[in-house]
């Protein structure tokens, strides 16, 4: 065989194994799709515009039912990764769907609100590009190999935000009564306000600590 011939071989061979390693890997993510944690991420994704139908309405009962919604898409984001890890099912697939549903679902509830008068078009804006920020930077470390630890005040900022989402989505006083005190008549947009408020807070001190962390990580890679 002439070495043009075996070339031209040797080319359809890779051209052969690219095509079986794509439809391996085609394989692969629809497997990973059907598995639990998976499906519970996707089922978040699906619960968007059921919270956005819902509080187009503006009814107080709309408010309530998109308010249990956003709750259950909040639980599931505890439970997939949980699932996930115990039952050994992380995959690639499920680490890029639940940060995205997670900021999806944020996103779009919170512009949504803005449009409804119920939180500053300017708090949203700032938060949106926190997580834009944050995500670059993430992606870029991960391409390069650098491992940064989530900070604590991103866990503050989820924990808040998500109340406070939910105070915004009920969106109408209630007569709120403790166990022990009666705090009467709250207005829960201006609670809901406050938490998105002082969670903006925290989403800006740990962006602004992991900014650092990533630049003191490329500066120990450049040096070594």
């Amino acid at each position: 065989m002439s070495k043009r011939a075996e070339k031209r071989a040797a080319r359809r061979r890779e051209r052969a194994n690219l095509r079986d390693k794509r439809r391996q890997d085609r394989k692969t993510l629809w497997q990973d799709a059907k598995n639990l944690p998976n499906l519970l991420t996707l089922g978040r994704v699906v619960m968007i515009p059921i919270v956005l139908v819902l509080l187009d309405r503006g009814t107080p009962k709309a408010s309530v039912w998109a308010a249990i919604v956003y709750g259950l898409a909040a639980i599931t984001d505890a439970l997939d990764g949980w699932l996930a890890r115990r039952q050994g099912l992380v995959s690639v697939l499920g680490k890029f769907l639940d940060p995205l549903a997670d900021k999806l679902i944020v996103a779009a509830t919170l512009v949504w609100l803005v449009s409804m008068g119920r939180i500053a078009a300017w708090a949203v804006a700032l938060l949106i590009m926190r997580e834009i920020t944050v995500t670059a930077l993430r992606s870029i470390a991960s391409s390069e190999g650098l491992v940064i630890a989530a900070g604590e005040g991103g866990k503050a900022k989820t924990a808040l935000q998500m109340i406070g989402i939910i105070c915004l989505i009920l969106g109408y006083p209630y007569r709120i009564h403790g166990l022990v005190y009666d705090f009467g008549v709250l207005d829960l947009v201006h609670v809901g306000r406050l938490l998105v408020y002082t969670s903006l807070f925290f989403s800006l001190t740990s962006a602004l600590t992991y900014m650092g962390l990533f630049a003191d990580a490329v500066d120990t890679k450049n040096r070594g």
